[in-house]
């Protein structure tokens, strides 16, 4: 996936200050992804939203380091197993909070 291929800019396009879109510029970040222009409007989508203020109300911890360290070193050792069972229930009770229905 391409960062800098956004859908209103057609490839080649240029920016406004005449450089082409797709080339890294003195604002682009490390990563790659480039700062809005001043004006633009930015918003988040209601999913968005609601990820967002989980976040901040779990503490803002997006993801515990420990564990995707020991989840990356049992996959390492082949030691790594899933539990289809418990996916599936997580999955099911996920699309149930997002739909607003009572679970059983």
């Amino acid at each position: 996936m391409k960062i800098n291929n956004l859908p209103d800019k057609p490839a080649g396009a240029t920016t406004g200050a005449g450089k082409p879109a797709d080339r890294l510029s003195a604002s682009t970040s490390q990563a790659g992804t480039q700062m809005p222009e001043a004006g633009v409007t930015v918003s988040l989508s209601a999913v968005s939203q609601t990820i967002t203020a989980s976040v901040a109300r779990a503490g803002g911890d997006v993801f515990n380091a420990k564990k995707v360290e020991a989840v990356k070193n049992a996959i390492a050792n082949g030691t790594f197993s899933i539990n289809a069972e418990a996916v599936a229930d997580k999955l099911l009770a996920n699309a149930r909070d997002m739909l607003g229905v009572a679970s059983k």
